[in-house]
């Protein structure tokens, strides 16, 4: 059945996908944060647990204050001359800049202070500094505000340089971005992942309006200088070594330290800052930054430019109208498969190009889609429903004027025969004899009552045999096998009924005491080409069938009453009937008749009453097996 949603509905459907898909998009091009981001992360760490490990670039090591560390020092924090002996050690093992991963705020004792300051000054060092964050943004872009610095007493910051070290994480706690420059009350300041990188590389990188460029290289930067994390594993997988082993002169670690940037920072246990990951519960802030470095360094810093942010809204309004477009062309079930299918191709999408570098949202289309998508579905499940109960009530009142059948094909389609088609039928016909002396003996109202219950039972055993009654005219009935469509075992159907309907119709007149004035039941059946049309005025139309098959078998009730035969069939419908079931048809009597009105004359058939019934028991026992299993 074809159903379609009415106009109003679509339009409404598609601008208020188009406008929600580009609301989204709009705030996703604008970096806002919000409930999506939070999906998001998930399907992210789900990529990342799909492309799994990689190996971290040899350019950085963690010198760890480890358990171990503090256990031999007696205490945390490590004292500062204990400090200075572990930076000394760093220098002299030939590392190339060193990224100091510990507040050093506040002065303590000159004797120490001074002491640790002057190493720094036997290697390119940068110490991290922290702020206090008194707004996500600035007025003018995404780079952090930091109101209050808590920096490193003066005294120690003499030989080396600052870096600010806070990251941003996500509604779980994990890092996912370092901002590469910060906004603060003595002006615009970098990172301390920026400051290392340029010691590192005895260069100052450039940031441009797109990203930080190293070289013949840039590096592509989210919304307001952003790198955002790309993790190597789990704690331990950028190369770590305890600064025990330092400070123990341990050969081994100090020749791991020769010409790599060093970043010393705290992995003690309850000591320092944690933060979640996609491979572990627990990460030291210390890897964090070490591998927002290394990201840096070797060029694996997720992508999520401005131009993958538009790919994102393309991408969101794309399968917004797609799944849109589906529910309403295609049926629901599937139109749910085909959106279920942009999503996961998208998805899939997000994840391949996650294995080259860049950070596809999966979540935007999803949330883009998923309310106007589902919302539709709703609506066009109310609207075919309603079509339908529209369609069912239709089909009852035609049904009332048409064969049941014919009334589903005019409602499923109302052009239905609009070009007539010719094609192969059988036509019956059927009349009582002695209908006008009844008609003179009763009333008006015994007469309907009469003809209600004789085409009852004429409709009844049509529709046993899934024939179409076209007409009833009085006592009588046209009848066709074949329409709308034509089947091979239209001539066995259409041969039962006649013997079934002379059967039926005069056990009825027996019971009824009717064959008082009916003397006989007459049916006559022909097959041969006819045409399906409408017939009619525009506004007042019937499904009939006309042509020489149906002449014939109407004329063939005439030969009914001349011979005082019960049946007549024609000997093509007999010829179909043999041809069909591979076995000669017993006639008791067969004829060769002139047709009124016709040139040629007609071989028939001739059957009757009594010798209806007994053919009617041959046949329940020889065809009615086959036609059901045919059926």
């Amino acid at each position: 059945m074809k159903r379609s949603l009415p106009g109003w509905i679509v339009g409404l459907a598609l601008l208020g996908g188009i406008v929600w898909a580009g609301m989204l998009a709009g705030s996703h091009l604008a970096g806002a944060a919000g409930v999506i981001d939070r999906f998001e992360t998930v399907l992210l760490d789900l990529r990342i647990a799909v492309t799994g490990h990689r190996p971290p670039p040899r350019d950085v090591v963690i010198v760890a204050i480890d358990d171990r560390t503090v256990e031999m020092a007696g205490q945390y924090p490590l004292p500062r001359s204990r400090l200075a002996t572990l930076v000394g050690t760093i220098a002299e093992a030939g590392a190339r800049a060193l990224a100091l991963d510990i507040l050093l705020s506040g002065e303590s004792d000159s004797t120490e202070d001074v002491p640790l300051a002057r190493t720094f000054n036997a290697i390119p060092t940068v110490i991290a500094a922290a702020g206090h964050r008194g707004g996500m943004q600035s007025s003018a872009s995404f780079v952090p505000v930091i109101d209050d610095v808590l920096s490193p007493a003066p005294s120690i910051v003499e030989f080396a340089s600052i870096g600010m070290s806070n990251i941003v994480t996500d509604g779980g706690g994990t890092p996912r971005h370092i901002p590469l420059l910060f906004l603060t009350p003595d002006g615009l300041q970098p990172s301390f992942s920026l400051r290392a990188l340029s010691l590192y590389l005895d260069e100052t990188p450039s940031v441009t309006e797109t990203g930080l460029r190293l070289g013949e290289r840039t590096q592509a930067l989210d919304l307001g200088w952003h790198a955002i994390l790309n993790y190597y594993g789990p704690g331990g997988t950028i190369p770590t070594v305890s600064a025990a082993r330092l400070l123990e002169s341990d050969p081994g670690a100090i020749a791991e330290l020769a010409d790599r940037l060093v970043v010393l920072g705290v992995t003690s246990t309850a000591i320092g800052e944690r933060f979640s990951s996609p491979f572990d519960p627990v990460m030291p802030g210390v890897e964090v930054q070490a591998t927002g470095i290394a990201n840096l360094l070797d060029g694996s810093a997720l992508i999520r430019d401005s131009t993958t942010r538009i790919v994102d809204g393309v991408a969101a309004l794309a399968i917004t109208l797609l799944g849109l477009l589906a529910v309403v062309v295609l049926p629901l079930a599937p139109a749910s498969i085909f959106y279920l299918l942009l999503l996961a191709g998208w998805l899939a999408v997000a994840t391949v190009f996650f294995g080259q570098g860049h950070w596809l949202n999966g979540a935007l289309p999803l949330a883009a889609s998923l309310p106007p998508v589902t919302a539709l579905m709703i609506g066009r499940q109310i609207s075919d429903r309603w079509q339908a109960r529209r369609l069912l009530q239709a089909q009852e009142a035609l049904s009332r004027f048409q064969s049941p059948l014919l009334a589903r094909c005019i409602a499923e389609d109302p052009a239905f025969l609009l070009t007539p088609k010719e094609q192969k039928a059988v036509t019956l016909f059927i009349d009582l004899s002695g209908y006008t002396s009844l008609c003179e003996q009763v009333s008006a109202a015994q007469t309907r009552d009469f003809l209600k219950e004789f085409h009852t039972i004429v409709v009844n055993v049509v529709n046993a045999e899934d024939g179409v009654v076209l007409d009833f005219m009085g006592d009588g009935a046209m009848i066709c096998f074949g329409i709308p469509e034509a089947g091979r075992l239209d001539p066995i159907r259409a041969y039962r009924c006649a013997f079934s309907l002379e059967e039926a119709i005069s056990a009825w007149l027996g019971r009824s005491g009717m064959n008082a004035w009916i003397s006989r039941v007459r049916v006559g059946a022909h097959y041969g080409p006819v045409v399906l049309s409408r017939l009619g005025h525009d506004s007042q139309q019937q499904i009939t069938a006309t042509g020489d098959c149906v002449n014939v078998a109407s004329r063939l009730l005439e030969v009914s009453k001349a011979y005082q035969a019960s049946v007549v069939i024609s000997s093509e419908l007999i010829h179909a009937v043999e041809e069909a079931t591979d076995r000669p048809i017993d006639v008791p009597r067969l004829e060769t008749v002139a047709i009124r009105g016709r040139q040629r004359d007609l071989r028939v058939g001739l059957w009757n009453a009594c010798e209806s019934a007994a053919n009617l028991q041959v046949l329940q026992q020889m065809s009615r097996e086959f036609v059901t299993g045919r059926r």
